[in-house]
Parts: C-alpha cells; structure tokens; sequence
C-alpha cells in the first residue's frame, strides 16, 4: 500500500502551446512522467514534443488515453474544446486538469462538475496563481484579520501585449463564441484570485471594451464594479492593449489597515495605524525566479504572452497538489487548489459580467 501511494503517475498533456511551455514542465517538476503530448497539428506537435522532451506525440486523445500507465489529463486548449476532451478523459477513469475560461458558459461547466463528481475522480482548475507566493500571501493576511474587515479592493491590469494590431493570435482568441478574449484570459484568473481570498461574488456591473484596433469579436478590456456578499466593494479593470508601461495595482483596504501586493511579485505589504511593513514570506510559499521556455520555442504574440515563465512555479505547486489528492496524501499548504466546483462559480461570474455589458453595464446578480 506505502509502495502504491508513494508511486510515480503517469501524465497525457493535451494542447501543445500553453501545454507545452507550462503543463509539461509543471508536471515534471511535482514528479509526474508526461507520457504522450496531444495536439491538433500532427507536425507542430511532434515538433513540440521533441523540443520538449516528450517521447510520444499523438493527433488523437482516444490514442493517448489508451497508453499504459496514464493516471491524469491535463487540458490546455481552446476553451471551447475543453468539455468535448474533459468528458472523454473523465469517462476513461483519468484524473483531470482543466485550463481556464473552464467552459464557454455556466451550463457546460456545470456538465463537466457533474461529470467528475460521478467519476469520482481528481478535478482540478487551472487557475495555478491561488499558488503564486504575492497572492496566496496577500489571501492568508486577509483570511486573518490584518486588516480588519476588508470593504475596498482594486485589482488593475493594463499590459500592452496585443496593442500591436500586427500582434497575431489564434482564431478561437479573437472569436466570442469559441471562450476567446481577455475577460476569459485574464479576468478568469483574477475572479477565482477575489473568491479565494475575500468570498463570493453577489452582483456586478461591467463593459467590455475593444481597446486595440483589430478586428475580433471578443474583447481586449474589461472593466467590473463587483459587490460580494460579504459587502467588500471593488472594481476590476484590464486590457492588453495599452501601449504604455504595465500598470498593476492589487490591493484591499479594511476597516483597520490596507494589504497590498508589490506589481506581480512576491512582496506584500500591510499599512496599518502601527505604520507599513512587509509581510515574511514562510517556507513553503518562498518565491522562485521566473523561467520561460527557449525563445526559439515561441512564435507567434499570442505564444509569446502566455509563456512569460512567471506561472512555472505556482503551476508546479498546483501539480504538486494534484499529485497529492490522487495519492491520498495530505496537501502540503493552506493554499487549496481550484476544482471544477470553483470552474462552476468563475463561469457563474464571468456569465453574469457578459449579460450585464450586453445591457450597457446595469447591475446583474450572480446565478
């Protein structure tokens, strides 16, 4: 029994992107074998698994699940692919890692929970930055009191990494209807980044902006007034299409003091009437530089903005802990992974942004 718990698991990543420059290496690093990369380009793909190490590189998932010693899917692809693949890995007795935008809405979400709740199997979100050392830092101030009961908080994103209209994205990024945008991209990450640290959503009041001049459906902005039901009031804002400098801002003021984290590292400081210190980082949330994958690796705008290395660390942690729950083992942490139950509750919220800026921001409650 010690023999099998103790064991090393054997991984299928699909996706050959995203899954490639994080999912691959993330897995490795928390001591799974990656087995077989799935991809849709049979070419790229075996490019990719070359590139990456990857001795077997497949065009069909059917295939990969079929290999001896595959105990986990993870899934790094378009997100309206991702119930399709999610279902079929669920339904070969595989534990599961899905990306996010989880879904294209709150119904398939809620498809792909019941799913794996009636599989029985490890369903985890890949929303890996509740592992980040700055934000998992920043959630355990609030979750004990640092600053009193929090009632502001302001979460600002402006990047200029699709500015460019020249910048190329896939198709399925610039298209609505397949989960494409920034508010799937980035403001899923930043949703499930508010609901673990400060509770859940009750209403909100948003517009979806098209910030860069390029021809999509889905948007490059957003900006959110939330209201939780915990009473905590704040606004969400982001783009990747401003030319200028990045402009950061994550922070939550209580009733006795403010927290906030330094840009998208790992300082977090605490402004109280005691004065403003930084809060000691423990052992296990100590912080690792960032590590992209080769340059050479990378070619397109689109490759180049989700392969920044920033993620590698959380996303090994979020492994780690994967790991852990297929194996029985107690989570290292206090930071508890996102399931396909938090999937539900982020598409909830992101559903609930959409239908309210398709009615010219009136406030919307949260299904």
């Amino acid at each position: 029994m010690a023999a099998d718990a103790d064991r090393q698991l054997g991984a299928v990543v699909v996706g050959s992107g995203f899954g490639c420059f994080t999912h691959v290496r993330a897995l490795r690093g928390a001591g799974f074998e990656v087995r077989a990369l799935v991809g849709r380009d049979p070419a790229k793909t075996n490019e990719r698994a070359r590139r990456f190490g990857v001795s077997r590189a497949l065009s069909s998932l059917s295939d990969a699940l079929a290999l001896p010693g595959v105990d986990a899917v993870t899934i790094a692809t378009p997100p309206h692919t991702h119930a399709a693949l999610a279902l079929a890995a669920l339904a070969a007795d595989k534990h599961v890692i899905c990306e996010k935008p989880f879904a294209r809405n709150t119904a398939e979400a809620r498809r792909l929970l019941a799913a794996a709740e009636a599989a029985s199997k490890v369903h985890l979100l890949g929303t890996e930055y509740r592992f980040d050392t700055g934000q998992a830092l920043m959630a355990r101030a609030l979750r004990e009191g640092a600053v009193g009961e929090p009632r502001l908080a302001t979460f600002l994103l402006h990047v200029p990494m699709l500015a460019d209209p020249s910048a190329d994205v896939p198709d399925w990024w610039a298209d609505t209807d397949q989960g494409g945008g920034w508010l799937g991209a980035h403001g899923s990450q930043v949703i499930d980044q508010i609901r673990f640290a400060l509770g859940e959503f009750e209403a909100v009041s948003a517009s979806l902006p098209h910030v860069a001049e390029r021809r999509m459906t889905a948007e490059d902005g957003f900006v959110v007034h939330f209201r939780l039901r915990s009473g905590v009031v704040g606004t969400l804002q982001s783009t990747s299409g401003d030319w200028g400098p990045p402009l950061i801002v994550t922070r939550v003021t209580g009733s006795q003091g403010s927290v906030w984290i330094e840009g998208v590292g790992h300082k977090v400081w605490i402004a109280d009437h005691s004065g403003t210190r930084r809060v000691p980082v423990p052992d296990e949330l100590r912080p690792a530089a960032p590590d992209p994958p080769p340059p050479d690796a990378l070619h397109s705008a689109y490759e180049r903005m989700v392969a920044h290395g920033l993620d590698l660390a959380p996303y090994t942690r979020l492994c780690q802990a994967f790991r852990d729950r297929i194996l029985g083992h107690p989570l290292a942490a206090d930071v508890r992974p996102a399931t396909f139950a938090d999937g539900v509750a982020a598409m909830c919220v992101l559903d609930a942004i959409r239908g309210s800026a398709a009615k010219g921001g009136a406030w919307t409650s949260i299904g």
